[in-house]
């Protein structure tokens, strides 16, 4: 089975969010959780991704499955664009894909100046009190704080500034205790009339992920957030980690569409 590691969110590589793909033969079901964890923590990167393809005429082309290190996930964002651009740039697939995941059928859809656009559900975001030790484990004074809902499972957090964000040490044992996957944390551009509408960075410990490069699922809470704030439906946020990378986004309700790039860097042959 060819396997590939491809750079998500990103025009060039070693930036973004690096991301495992492995396109499986056309099966009626996945091979054995074990052996799926065994790869994605072989591989090591936040995530990797397991296809197949599924029969033609049901609701969905392709089964997509998704895993850190250390545990399956509900959703991803880039593990997502990495597997429709390699869908896209091998031939295998072309047009919109329609993927059956665990949060439902999820669209990519591959355009000619080799972007990709993405329909995911909107995070449900619910204002909550900022838990206590929020501010000692990140280093930083939140200003508000928002439960993402279950697809997502993350606190995001408001700082107060940009400088703010890129400045975070957190300490990431503690940073754990206070959301089911990890906390999102986030403020306004700098510069209003620059390249980006917002930042953030994500740290997702309890995941096996110390600080995530660029995170697509994230901005499907980010989207509504900042939209919200800045009257407008589309957007583009930059997520400052070492690796960074953008991601724009359109709110359509209960929808979110993500769009961004994709560069594979490594094709290899998996041989267990």
């Amino acid at each position: 089975m060819r396997i590939r590691i491809v750079d998500a969110f990103t025009d060039r590589p070693f930036a973004g969010n690096p991301a495992g793909v492995l396109l499986l033969d056309a099966a009626t079901s996945f091979p054995d959780d074990t052996w799926l964890q065994n790869v994605a923590l072989e591989v090591n990167h936040a995530e990797t991704a397991f296809a197949h393809p599924l029969p033609k005429g049901g609701e969905a082309d392709w089964a997509l499955r998704w895993f850190t290190p250390a545990a399956e996930v509900a959703m991803c964002g880039h593990a997502t664009l990495a597997t429709a651009h390699v869908l896209a740039t091998t031939g295998a697939a072309r047009g919109p894909v329609r993927f059956a995941t665990r949060s439902g059928v999820l669209v990519a859809t591959s355009l000619d100046d080799g972007s990709v656009t993405m329909d995911f559900p909107t995070a449900p975001l619910t204002a909550v009190e900022i838990p206590p030790g929020v501010a000692e484990a990140l280093g930083a004074e939140p200003l508000t704080a928002h439960d993402t809902g279950p697809d997502i499972g993350d606190l995001l957090v408001e700082l107060a500034d940009e400088k703010t964000v890129l400045g975070l040490a957190p300490d990431l044992a503690s940073l754990g205790r206070h959301s089911e996957r990890g906390i999102i944390a986030t403020a306004r551009a700098e510069n209003p009339s620059g390249d980006y509408d917002f930042v953030s960075r994500c740290f997702f410990p309890n995941i096996g992920i110390d600080e995530d490069p660029v995170t697509g699922s994230a901005h499907t809470a980010l989207a509504p957030f900042w939209s919200e704030r800045l009257g407008r439906t589309s957007l583009t946020g930059l997520q400052a980690s070492p690796r960074s990378g953008r991601v724009r986004t359109e709110l359509r309700g209960d929808r979110t569409l993500l769009l961004g790039r994709a560069v594979t860097v490594i094709e290899g042959e998996l041989l267990v």
